[in-house]
């Protein structure tokens, strides 16, 4: 009869819509009891061991105040993610899929979106909304060029800087033609992460808005434009640096860890990365030298948000609900600016918070290779996903097959 009575129920249950059974995030309580005992899987880069620590501090305070375990799949690839949702639509799983959250951007989140892939809108009825700071930073609700229209809760901002040893360079090169003649000038001292890794294929879109006269381009489509005609200074740009790279351009580092591996090694004189404070994180831990800096360039440099997404089909909506807003509380988010913990910047208005939370903001030190807030410089927006997209295909054709 169990058996029976629990057929009938599931067989009820699958022949209603997705989302006739879904938690509101409006009605908060709710939430919070139905995600109680539950496993969240946070679908999460895990190349930065920095940050799988961040995750685990997160998951004991998910632990602690809502009795919430967290669980981080380490990804090598957010697409690794979005692949296993689409492949459980295709299988007829519109309910208690395998992925609950994701730490997600750019062209996974609009490929997610556009395919009615994602729970919600929930992130502007989360609890700590209100904190979030959307009227100095309106580009919270665009992800490149995308509205977010909270299918998507921000949870850390993030603009290119370049970090360099001023030991070795003294005047590092403050805009991209400037970079040009100090490769020409300083041969195997400089590289990139090989696309289609996020970094490597950055700092391609970060040299496409510096060769281009008219950038404006880079926000609609690749296909609304001539592509080719578009890109060829790119290229023309890449295939003189080339031959000076580090290794000739003949070999790449993976990621961004691999990357600041070589600046900390003393291969390279310069890197770069997305997080203001990774070099001020990595000098507090002895990984980098002490008279490592950062800067950025003076036309500006690439700047977006992460968000934090819940698939259409995941088993623990309500525990992912919790775990988002959980991460907006402003003391994790005081945790993640923290240049020793990760020194991503925070999405909070200083001006929207309690004084006992502004002064856990204000006791951080920013740390020797930071920059302040005003000398951050402009932030460009993030081109159109399908720039990256098609970019770091061509990139691999041109450049990659010879590795």
């Amino acid at each position: 009869m169990r058996f029976l009575s629990c057929a009938a129920a599931c067989a009820m249950a699958f022949s209603l819509p997705a989302t006739a059974q879904t938690p509101d995030p409006a009605n908060w309580p709710a939430v919070l009891e139905e995600a109680r005992g539950q496993t969240v899987y946070w679908h999460a880069w895990g190349g930065d061991p920095r940050i799988n620590a961040f995750i685990e501090e997160v998951g004991a305070e998910l632990s602690q105040r809502h009795g919430v375990t967290l669980e981080h799949v380490r990804l090598a690839d957010t697409a690794d993610a979005v692949t296993r949702v689409v492949s459980e639509r295709a299988a007829g799983r519109d309910t208690g899929g395998a992925v609950d959250a994701i730490w997600i951007n750019g062209a996974n989140f609009a490929s997610m979106k556009e395919q009615g892939l994602l729970f919600g809108p929930f992130a502007e009825s989360l609890p700590n909304w209100p904190l979030v700071d959307t009227d100095a930073n309106p580009a919270i609700l665009i992800d490149f060029t995308l509205p977010v229209e909270g299918y998507g809760s921000p949870w850390a901002m993030f603009q290119m800087v370049f970090e360099y040893d001023s030991a070795a360079v003294p005047e590092p090169p403050r805009s991209l033609e400037a970079l040009r003649t100090w490769i020409a000038d300083n041969p195997g001292r400089f590289t990139y992460p090989q696309p289609p890794d996020f970094l490597g294929t950055s700092f391609l879109k970060q040299a496409l808005y510096g060769v281009l006269d008219d950038p404006t381009v880079l926000l609609g489509p690749s296909e609304a434009v001539d592509y080719d005609a578009v890109t060829a200074p790119l290229w023309a740009f890449l295939d003189e640096i080339t031959p000076n790279l580090w290794r000739s351009g003949r070999a790449y580092p993976a990621n961004e860890p691999a990357l600041g591996q070589l600046l900390a090694d003393g291969e390279v004189d310069i890197g770069f990365s997305f997080n203001p404070g990774r070099a001020s994180a990595a000098i507090s831990d002895g990984e980098l030298p002490d008279t490592v800096r950062t800067m950025v360039f003076e036309e500006g440099t690439l700047a977006n948000s992460s968000y934090l997404s819940i698939p259409y089909n995941a088993a623990n909506q309500a525990g992912a609900l919790v775990l988002a807003n959980l991460i907006l509380d402003p003391e994790i988010q005081a945790l993640a600016q923290d240049p020793a913990v990760l020194g991503f910047q925070t999405v909070l208005g200083m001006d929207r918070l309690a004084p006992v939370d502004r002064a856990r903001f204000d006791a951080l030190e920013l740390g020797i290779a930071t920059l302040a807030p005003d000398e951050m410089g402009t932030g460009l927006l993030e081109p159109h996903p399908s720039w990256m997209t098609r970019i770091a295909a061509d990139w691999t054709e041109r450049y990659g097959t010879a590795q």
